[in-house]
């Protein structure tokens, strides 16, 4: 089985868009807020708030919603260039080059304000 991760967004097609721009291939299904993609050796699932069982409400009422500093990693072979590259295409960038003992990372944002670290290893 491929590992997955879930990610709570606003809008399942500008999501898509998105990780298809990081190298995730939409292989389906779609439903009405919900979208599944796989890449990088990694199966993400997208669901819309309300949508679906992963989109219902919290026992104490919370409802699911995007953003957060948990985040999944990409490894890019250059962070500067990436970084260039998904600004120039309009992403939102979180934090600019971070170097640190196991390398460089940047943070960008999906279209809901979802964080995906890019990194490139020392």
């Amino acid at each position: 089985m491929v590992p997955g991760f879930r990610y709570i967004v606003d809008d399942i097609p500008a999501a898509v868009a998105f990780y298809r721009e990081l190298g995730f291939e939409d292989v389906g299904p779609k439903a009405g807020g919900f979208a599944l993609l796989e890449g990088h050796g990694l199966r993400l699932m997208l669901n819309s708030p309300g949508a679906g069982g992963a989109g219902q409400p919290a026992d104490d009422g919370k409802i699911p919603s995007p953003g957060g500093w948990n985040r999944i990693q990409l490894e890019v072979s250059d962070v500067d260039q990436e970084l260039r590259r998904l600004s120039d295409a309009g992403a939102r960038v979180r934090t600019s080059r971070i170097d640190g003992r196991g390398g460089a990372q940047a943070v960008v944002e999906d279209p809901a304000g979802n964080p995906v670290e890019l990194f490139t290893p020392a």
